[in-house]
């Protein structure tokens, strides 16, 4: 008995409810027969219903044809527009009914509501837009072309602690940020002002991942990007994540990741790349450096990365050197190394081998005791990490001959790059053959030729010779050349065994080698005459044929070079 009492009673509430939202829009319906003062109860009325049953209700608002009333009302702009625009802000979070919004031209007689200096108004207005226009690009397109981005950034301005009406604005600068009619009307509109005093006032993470987004978003542009870069949004987001990184929150964390890779995605940029980096004293540089000791893996992968982005220049590489980052980099590697993260390896790597570019900054980082930290850390077993490191002794030795001198002669560096140049890993392998000859190349001295051939490192430059890629054939084929200059005998033994002329011989009749590659050949087969080792090999191979085919080669430096070798060849025959 009760049961069915119940039943009845919550029966007889629905059909009052809906008995009551029928009357009132019907009221409204012929609304041009009514003055305001009778017109808002029934908006009450639609409204409550909205409030208690929104489904329902929105769907039997769009069906009983007030939606032209309620924009006509708007048009007007009369006492009641404020309340029309709340329920239609209330109407729109059901998506079945925001086409039938369109059609009413409700977001048209909604856009003008913008300029109004009422709060409610303006935030009824905003959340009436945004719902009906969420995920409808064309009247998003249509938005922009009305107007609303300048509109958007002077509502947070004028209004900056209305948390609502300032999180309408930002929800709809974000889902408008990824157009490109957006960013060109946010040219020359000081937006970065006023997203900077919000994301310092955010009330929490939510707040801030949006502001975040909308800066990662338009900054995509590169006139924005720089815009930005020049802005106190670097800065602001420096001290964000100053703030946030002792945090645990997953929330905090969040931020953290998204405001970092925000920085560094500024970088790309050059000319915001060199705004943030302020000769080396902004408040982002500063902060970078920070992160690079952080015990946050995405801070120390961020920093990373931004010191590789900000040495893009050598002007930007000898100022880093001078404040003492080549450190934090190494400490950073060394946290990393056995077990760590591989991204931040990478990124460490890449940082040290752009800084190591500059000529000054090879002499001072081999002089700093730089290569002995690099030597240690070649220890690891990870690939990707040792590919790295001998490319940044490579780097570090280019052009210098203390330090390829020094290297080349290191019997412990020079046993572990053994292991390295029959490493599985084929990177790994060919980084560490070119290591070994650029001792050879940037030293010219005959004790690292001795020193490279005691380690049995000849065969492997040999081998390096018929590599698929030019650069490590030329590479070879210099330092081999060289060596036959610089010590025959330490390397005759190995040339020998290696079949080195045969191989020679293939480069100068291979179609596909280069004719730096030839030249080169002819460069190696050059010094093994005047040294008077391989007459045996000269005449086995029938090097001479080959010599006298180059004598008439389209390049007149090859011909030309063949031709004089020619004579020294017959004699040593």
């Amino acid at each position: 008995m009760i049961g069915t009492w119940c039943e009845e009673v919550n029966s007889n509430i629905i059909v009052s409810f809906a008995d009551s939202l029928s009357e009132a829009l019907k009221a409204i319906t012929v609304s041009t027969e009514l003055v305001d003062e009778e017109l808002k109860p029934h908006l009450d009325t639609v409204l409550n219903a909205l409030l208690e049953n929104q489904k329902y209700a929105a769907v039997e608002i769009a069906r009983s044809g007030i939606l032209p009333t309620l924009a006509e009302t708007l048009r007007c702009k009369n006492v009641l527009s404020c309340q029309v625009a709340l329920v239609v802000a209330e109407m729109a979070r059901e998506g079945d009914v925001r086409q039938q919004c369109i059609q009413a031209g409700l977001v048209n007689v909604l856009v003008p509501h913008l300029n109004s200096n009422d709060q409610d108004m303006l935030l009824n207005t905003g959340r009436a837009i945004g719902r009906i226009c969420f995920d409808d690009l064309y009247q998003q397109d249509q938005l922009v072309q009305a107007g609303v981005i300048p509109r958007l950034v002077s509502i947070m301005r004028e209004f900056p602690e209305n948390d609502p009406l300032v999180n309408v604005c930002l929800l709809a600068l974000c889902n408008l940020a990824d157009m490109d009619s957006t960013r060109e009307a946010l040219v020359g509109i000081d937006f970065t002002e006023v997203l900077t005093i919000q994301l310092k006032r955010a009330p929490n993470a939510e707040r801030r991942h949006i502001i975040l987004e909308i800066l990662g978003s338009v900054g995509e542009n590169e006139t924005l990007k720089l815009q930005i870069s020049e802005s106190r949004v670097p800065k602001a987001l420096s001290e964000m994540i100053q703030d946030l990184d002792k945090s645990c929150d997953p929330h905090d964390l969040c931020s953290i990741k998204i405001a970092s890779n925000l920085i560094v995605s500024l970088l790309s940029g050059d000319e915001s790349m060199q705004s943030c980096f302020g000769e080396g004293s902004g408040v982002v540089y500063q902060g970078v450096l920070s992160w690079l000791e952080s015990p946050n893996t995405q801070l120390q992968l961020s920093g990373a990365l931004a010191i590789a982005t900000f040495a893009r220049t050598d002007t930007n590489c000898v100022k880093m050197l001078d404040l003492g980052v080549v450190p934090h980099l190494l400490n950073l590697l060394e946290q990393h190394v056995d077990e760590g993260d591989l991204s931040v390896q990478n990124a460490g790597l890449s940082a040290l081998r752009n800084l190591a570019i500059p000529a000054v900054n090879k002499v001072r980082m081999f002089g700093d005791g730089v290569t002995e930290r690099v030597k240690r850390l070649l220890q690891t077993t990870m690939p990707l990490l040792q590919f790295k490191l001998l490319g940044t002794l490579r780097m570090i030795v280019d052009g210098q001959e203390p330090a390829a001198y020094v290297l080349g002669t290191d019997e412990e560096l020079l046993i572990q790059l053994m292991n390295l140049c029959q490493a599985k890993d084929t990177g790994v392998q060919g980084e560490a053959i070119r290591l070994l000859a650029a001792f050879i190349t940037n030293s010219h001295n005959p004790e690292v030729v001795c020193a490279v051939a005691k380690a049995d490192g000849i065969r492997h430059i040999i081998s390096m010779a018929t590599s698929q890629h030019v650069i490590m054939q030329n590479e070879a084929l210099v330092a081999l050349s060289i060596t036959s200059a610089a010590d025959i005998e330490s390397v005759k033994g190995p040339f020998k065994e290696a079949e080195l002329v045969s191989i020679l011989k293939k480069l100068l009749e291979d179609p596909e080698s280069t004719v730096a590659v030839k030249v080169n050949a002819l460069g190696v087969i050059c010094n093994l005459a005047n040294s008077g080792v391989g007459k045996h090999e000269f005449d086995l191979v029938d090097l001479q044929e080959s010599l006298n085919k180059l004598t008439n080669h389209s390049n007149s430096e090859l011909a030309s070079q063949a031709s004089s070798l020619l004579p020294s060849l017959c004699d040593s025959s």
